[in-house]
């Protein structure tokens, strides 16, 4: 692994860990094609989703300490059966709602290979998916619905939209956000309830890499891990504002069509191969 492969892998997932065009699959195709290892690229992974779960942090650290202090306040209230339903803040609502959406991830972390070791015409299937699943999410208009609107309903749509996004070529940011306008959340609530829902979902996947990782034999280049991690955020910072800017602004389906491109090329390069 060398600086400048690890700059090159650390651009693309900073960018497309938080554009709605599949972190893993864009990864899955460059490794497939430059033959990286499987042990390497799998510990250059967990570096890079670190990287990008530090832009995650930045780019949302006022939500995330609003919902920081809420949680302790949650803890607090159970225990002293002050906790009603019925009169939750917008914070402890999304709060809850996120957990919900989270632990409906749980179960399929523990067959995660079975989405992982895909073929390249399923990856390209699943590249279309993550196009049709944008161009729909991209002509919804008039969602109202704010973090202290969000339902259980809701909550278990996006958590389901995430599951699919296990799949190599799924983007999981385009999953989750495009779950929540189809929920009728409104673009900048559906944009930060994906990217804080991916906090627990990238660090647990950062783990069991991690682990798989090390099952092999490898040897790091700790100077290229690091200066990758530090691209990654960089780039995840700048990708993150470009996101919001671009579902604001009704371009949402651009990525639509770059996905469908990708999905092209990787049957393309499937029969090219073959």
């Amino acid at each position: 692994m060398s600086i400048l492969d690890a700059i090159v892998q650390a651009i693309i997932q900073g960018l497309t860990e938080f554009l709605p065009v599949s972190s893993s699959g864009h990864l899955k195709l460059y490794q497939e094609l430059t033959g990286q290892s499987v042990e390497e690229g799998t510990f250059l992974l967990v570096i890079l989703h670190l990287g990008t779960l530090v832009a995650v942090c930045i780019a949302f650290r006022d939500t995330i300490w609003a919902l920081l202090k809420e949680f302790f306040r949650l803890i607090k209230d159970l225990f002293t059966g002050k906790f009603k339903w019925s009169t939750m803040n917008p914070e402890r609502r999304m709060l809850i709602m996120l957990f919900i959406s989270l632990v409906l991830l749980v179960p399929f972390y523990l067959i995660k290979d079975v989405f992982e070791n895909i073929s390249l015409p399923i990856l390209g299937c699943c590249f279309l998916f993550t196009s049709a699943e944008l161009f729909f999410a991209s002509r919804i208009r008039n969602t109202k619905k704010t973090a202290g609107d969000i339902t259980v309903r809701d909550a278990v749509v996006i958590g389901l939209f995430q599951c699919a996004a296990l799949f190599p070529g799924v983007s999981r940011s385009g999953s989750t956000i495009s779950g929540g306008l189809f929920s009728g959340l409104e673009k900048e609530t559906a944009v930060r309830y994906s990217f804080v829902l991916g906090i627990p979902a990238i660090l647990g996947g950062c783990l069991v890499e991690l682990k798989d990782a090390f099952e092999g034999t490898i040897e790091v280049n700790w100077a290229a891990a690091a200066i990758g991690f530090v691209t990654a955020a960089v780039v995840g910072v700048a990708a993150i504002n470009l996101v919001k800017w671009l579902i604001k602004s009704d371009n949402f389906i651009v990525f639509s069509i770059y996905t469908l491109l990708v999905s092209l090329l990787t049957f393309g390069y499937w029969v090219y191969s073959m």
